[in-house]
């Protein structure tokens, strides 16, 4: 079986769910199980939402799903969506509303913005994942041939 989070070879996690008595087979899904107690740990904190969140069988909901606010880089990356939105809207016409878009054109500019949204956070990632190597406008020092070469100074057991 697959892992429910990471789809990884689950590993003997499982999870029950609590709306039912142990005795009902829905106690125990099949498909909730998990590779590792990280993955177990994830499913168990979204359960807890949908638990809080979803009515009990048979009720109406009472309460509004948690709305996760936007970091900064997400809310970035949505204002850089907004150039080629525009630009898929346009292609259209602005005059049409977009209840009267056809199927292809609302996925034209659902594309525009999830591919620009995706490109512009993959970005940001892969920018904060390795620091600068150097200052805007200043060259890199030249490369020594021998970069031990300074140590002699620092090392007392060699004269």
């Amino acid at each position: 079986m697959k892992c429910w989070v990471c789809h990884r070879q689950a590993r003997g996690y499982r999870h029950s769910d609590l709306r039912f008595r142990p005795g009902d087979p829905r106690h125990h899904p099949l498909d909730w199980v998990f590779c590792s107690r990280r993955c177990q740990d994830a499913f168990h904190a979204l359960y807890g939402v949908w638990n809080k969140t979803e009515p009990p069988l048979g009720h109406t909901l009472t309460r509004e799903v948690l709305m996760i606010d936007a970091t900064e880089l997400e809310r970035a990356a949505m204002h850089r969506c907004l150039r080629h939105f525009g630009e898929a809207a346009g292609e259209i016409g602005f005059d049409k509303p977009l209840g009267h878009y056809t199927e292809a054109e609302a996925l034209r500019v659902i594309d525009a913005i999830v591919s620009s949204y995706v490109d512009s956070m993959a970005l940001a990632h892969q920018n904060l994942r390795y620091p600068p190597v150097r200052e805007a406008g200043k060259a890199l020092p030249a490369p020594c041939s021998n970069p031990f070469a300074d140590m002699a100074d620092d090392i007392p057991w060699e004269a």
